[in-house]
């Protein structure tokens, strides 16, 4: 059976705005339980986020073009650019002297994955124009930097995981020492290749030094303001909603943004249209967390390919700790529609990977 997911925006009156208190947390003495079945259009007919949705192959998505019957294969062009994202990443890392840092570092790097960020980073820049091998380095970079992410995450003094993708992680291959070296390692050189490679495919200065600036933003401020607020909040009872948006807003949405965000910049967006994506990508990013705690505590760990029910052994704040599993799901609801709402106006030929990633976000199983 294919799936078809119809391309057309859903508008709805939801209207999370960035910074100010989303309507998805305002207190409600009563809530519908998601919809159990997907049929035709994901926009009308849901299935719960974080439960099984199985799909056979081909997934499609019908354009609304002027050959509607040509479909949009969405696994298809995620096998196809994810390989392209692993071909890149293989060829801007090889292995030199020391050996043994760089094999750590590709180890990590090339272990697979969805590529969900670099996809998104090509998607953005496609979407307005912009080519492929242009938006390639941006893609890697932030791959580099979510890997360096990882590789830190597990350490014994932050989460203290054995298993990564269903694979020993860093550390337990290479040691503690490496592994550090490592994460430092991909971050630095994410930086490198961005600015490097991107001028070198005739981006303009200017937009290289937007891309960069960029990305330093999401990861200097964000990405470490996020981890150090949930290292702080672990084990304290007073961590409210909004205190756990800022947490995830910022340690796990700003890869996605910054993914999105330099896809937009490197493909020749106005700023009107970087900032629309923006805010899609930040509601695709927490979209992204809030499934992950579902997963965590509804999943096994060979089904997740990491260690499932981790967050509830060192006492994190998630959303189904704070809220319960089916208001979490509501939520993720939530964002996927005001998520889709930011891409109205696009070209829903050229939307229809974005639209796509942020429903495979919402009904992913691992």
């Amino acid at each position: 059976m294919n799936l078809v997911i119809n391309t057309t925006t859903h508008t709805t009156g939801i209207g999370i705005g960035i910074g100010a208190k989303p309507s998805r947390f305002r207190s409600s003495t009563s809530s519908s339980p998601p919809p159990a079945a997907l049929k035709n259009s994901l926009f009308s007919s849901k299935p719960p986020v974080g439960k099984p949705l199985i799909m056979s192959a081909p997934a499609t998505l019908s354009k609304q073009s002027s050959s509607p019957s040509a479909p949009f294969d969405f696994e298809t062009y995620m096998f196809e650019k994810a390989n392209n994202v692993n071909k890149a990443l293989d060829q801007a890392l090889v292995v030199k002297d020391p050996t043994k840092i760089h094999e750590s570092m590709r180890y990590s790097l090339l272990a697979g994955g969805k590529r969900v960020r670099p996809i998104l980073c090509i998607a953005s820049s496609n979407l307005l124009g912009g080519r492929e091998s242009a938006a390639m380095p941006a893609a890697c970079a932030v791959e580099m930097i979510h890997t360096m992410t990882l590789i830190h995450d597990d350490l014994p003094c932050m989460d203290n995981d054995a298993v990564r993708r269903g694979m020993p992680t860093n550390h337990k291959v290479y040691g503690e020492d490496a592994a550090v070296l490592a994460g430092d390692s991909l971050l630095a050189y994410a930086f490198e290749h961005l600015a490097v490679a991107t001028a070198a495919e005739g981006v303009s200065p200017e937009r290289v030094v937007r891309a960069v600036g960029e990305l330093s933003g999401y990861v200097g401020g964000s990405l470490v303001a996020g981890q150090v607020a949930d290292i702080f909040s672990q084990g304290k009872s007073d961590v409210g909603i909004e205190r756990l948006e800022f947490i995830h807003v910022n340690k796990t949405a700003s890869l996605l943004e910054a993914a999105v965000v330099m896809g937009a910049i490197v493909g020749g967006g106005g700023d009107g249209e970087i900032e629309r994506l923006r805010r899609f990508a930040r509601c695709v990013g927490l979209l992204f967390q809030v499934v992950d705690d579902i997963l965590d505590v509804t999943k096994s760990s060979e089904e997740l390919g990491k260690t499932a029910g981790k967050d509830l052994v060192s006492d994190k704040t998630t959303y189904p700790k704070l809220i319960g599993i089916e208001k979490s799901r509501e939520v993720a609801e939530e964002l996927s529609e005001e998520a889709l709402e930011q891409l109205a106006g696009f070209d829903p030929v050229a939307a229809a990977p974005l639209i796509a990633i942020a429903k495979y976000i919402g009904y992913r199983n691992n």
